[in-house]
């Protein structure tokens, strides 16, 4: 085995191949302390348990409709592939929060390639508790002092990387000035954005940071704006909800961009792009299209090396 005395590993939440991982996503996700906000470990596991059990089926619903399988994890491991060809003295990992290829096993095969530095490249541009810190914890725990670790803090103001989505969007349409652009995010519930987490504030600040290189590069839309989508339960999220934004674009042309996703996964191939396009339809949308995530395209791939110092 290749010794690697440097290695980055790509950070994600992981996505299910089969109906039996698919119950594997939801029960690590849901007992999650950073998802599940319950003090009780023995509390949140009952919790995670009925919610598992009320929403496997419906969730393998959605899957059998993508082609039974999350595209998340083809997607990262050519990713992966790529840059570790690009990359000659470091080599590349992925590590799943909540579906292998999982922290522990990336950590044991870092030790038997001798790794010393390691790179975290958690693969969610803006920061959250429940993406970023969940991550990287789970990453840190499992290593424990076996390496030097340094974390990449979030990249969404990087001009490569910033570069690479406007690129994909530049890309997506040809009459600019006939669509509407939204940024779609993925939802929080509002509790957790007012205990202090920063994602809201950094997908505005996003948003903002895009929408000045678009206006640069006269790449015109009818209009721009944010939404957010996947609200569950009861609980106030974050506004507006992408449900009630399409509602303003009866007999216009709409085009989506997931603004909080690097990778495509069931929730860009169904969420956004079934999903919503059935509701899209309904409401009188003349056009609803959903760009790709920026996956393993050249200019992410240079944003990469750039964010993590790379050559």
């Amino acid at each position: 085995m290749k010794e690697c005395k440097k290695s980055l590993v790509l950070l994600n939440m992981g996505g299910a191949r089969n109906k039996n991982e698919l119950e594997l996503f939801l029960t690590n996700m849901f007992n999650d302390k950073n998802i599940l906000t319950v003090k009780s470990n023995f509390l949140r596991s009952l919790i995670a348990k009925f919610i598992v059990k009320s929403r496997k089926d419906s969730a393998w619903e959605n899957y059998e409709k993508i082609g039974n399988r999350s595209p998340i994890n083809p997607l990262t491991e050519k990713l992966v592939h790529r840059l570790n060809d690009e990359l000659d003295e470091v080599c590349v990992h992925q590590a799943m929060r909540y579906t292998p290829p999982f922290a522990n096993e990336v950590v044991k095969e870092l030790e038997n390639k001798k790794a010393k530095d390691v790179i975290l490249f958690p693969m969610y541009p803006q920061y959250s508790t429940t993406t970023t810190k969940s991550s990287v914890e789970d990453f840190i725990e499992a290593a424990g002092r076996k390496f030097h670790i340094e974390v990449i803090e979030p990249f969404y103001q990087n001009r490569t990387f910033n570069e690479a989505i406007v690129d994909t969007i530049k890309n997506s349409v040809e009459k600019y000035e006939e669509y509407n652009l939204i940024f779609s995010a993925h939802g929080l519930p509002q509790k957790i954005v007012d205990s202090g987490d920063p994602y809201e504030k950094q997908i505005n600040e996003h948003v903002e940071i895009l929408s000045a290189i678009l206006k640069e590069k006269k790449i015109n839309f009818k209009s721009i704006s944010l939404a957010y989508q996947s609200k569950v339960g009861p609980l106030k999220w974050l506004e507006p909800s992408l449900d009630d934004a399409l509602t303003k674009y009866r007999n216009e042309k709409v085009l989506i961009y997931p603004i909080a996703f690097l990778i495509d996964n069931s929730e860009t191939d169904f969420e956004l792009s079934i999903e919503y396009k059935e509701k899209a339809q309904e409401i009188g949308v003349l056009d609803y299209k959903v760009c790709k995530c920026l996956n393993d395209s050249d200019l992410f791939i240079k944003a990469i090396k750039e964010i993590c110092n790379l050559k």
